[in-house]
């Protein structure tokens, strides 16, 4: 049966995960708009307005902004037009401060919060990740594994020298991975005290669209009207 509250699907996903292409998709395919704390406080440090003054300067001093104004940055877009049948949540909450107030934020402003977590294998994201190339000069991305270039090391369209980014080093991935476990586990914990639906999925072995299937088919279990509309006839999650 559809449940008739707007969804507030969070979604969490460890680097590597294809996060960032999932949130894509589902914002096509549920009609929701996508919403990060991060582009919403870049929007108002480019409009220079006080919300902007304030996180600029604490970013330049290497600080984070405040869970309080992050919070009231969330309702203020919960509240606009677009985001009345249902909103795609991604990069928020980032603490267990955050997630308490969404969570009372949901139930005030109406939403159903449901979470999507994309689980990967930290063993093959490592080798993934530390297997990317990139040419400095065009930025074109290789993959030594599925995508590697014609001559070793080297742009195929440039002819420059390919590098490792510093995002890509193992020894980097792997503390990324662990702050990821650290600030994300006790957030996951909560939502499932919580008693907050979660669909689970394994984002590792299979496409992009076999996942977004897989979590519309969640969603659509879950009585999520866009989902719903979404799934493919033979979908089902196993």
């Amino acid at each position: 049966m559809e449940n008739t509250l707007a969804p507030a699907i969070i979604l969490f996903g460890s680097p590597g995960s294809g996060k960032g292409t999932q949130a894509k998709l589902l914002r096509r395919c549920l009609n929701a708009p996508h919403i990060s704390t991060g582009d919403m406080l870049r929007a108002h440090i480019s409009a220079g307005d006080e919300v902007g003054r304030q996180s600029q300067q604490l970013l330049r001093a290497g600080k984070l902004v405040s869970d309080e104004l992050v919070n009231e940055l969330v309702r203020e877009r919960l509240l606009e037009p677009d985001a009345r049948s249902g909103i795609l949540l991604d990069g928020y909450p980032r603490t267990l401060n955050q997630a308490q107030a969404l969570l009372r934020l949901t139930v005030e402003d109406g939403f159903r919060p449901i979470v999507v977590h994309l689980g990967v294998d930290y063993a093959k994201t490592v080798a993934r990740l530390s297997g990317r190339r990139q040419c400095p000069v065009c930025g074109t991305l290789y993959s030594l594994k599925t995508n590697p270039p014609k001559v070793q090391d080297v742009c195929d369209l440039d002819g420059t020298a390919l590098i490792t980014r510093e995002d890509d080093r193992e020894a980097v991935i792997r503390e990324r991975l662990r702050e990821y476990d650290s600030l994300t586990l006790p957030i996951l914990k909560f939502f499932r005290e919580a008693g907050v639906p979660m669909i689970e999925v394994n984002a590792g072995e299979e496409s992009p669209e076999q996942i977004r299937q897989r979590i519309c088919q969640g969603l659509a279990e879950l009585g999520v009207a866009g989902a719903i509309e979404a799934v493919s006839p033979g979908s089902a999650v196993r």
